[in-house]
């Protein structure tokens, strides 16, 4: 049991099928870029506030990077409804329980 929960620790998706791997892979990318596209929004949006001339661009930004955060757990939910569609209630069943 103690070899399962280090692998599981390492590699905590070591169940899951070489597609379904690629896939949550996607799922972790499209977060990620999602998390530092809204990072740039803001940051952008943030400089854009220094000046009069640019302050509605500035606005615009943070409208941008508020959906971007948004989105986040939208892409989350995507994934866990997959892994709920594929009958993989253990896998959130673990990750309610704070595994």
């Amino acid at each position: 049991m103690a070899q399962h929960d280090e692998r599981e620790m390492f590699e905590p998706h070591s169940d899951l099928s070489p597609r379904e791997r690629r896939i949550y892979a996607a799922y972790e990318l499209a977060y990620t870029l999602v998390d530092f596209g809204a990072a740039a929004a803001f940051l952008v949006g943030s400089v854009l506030f220094f000046r009069d001339a640019t302050k509605t661009a500035g606005v615009w930004c943070f409208v941008v990077g508020s959906l971007l955060f948004a989105a986040k757990p939208s892409i989350r939910l995507a994934r866990e409804l997959r892994h709920l569609g594929r009958g993989d209630v253990q896998s959130l069943a673990r990750k309610a329980a704070g595994d």
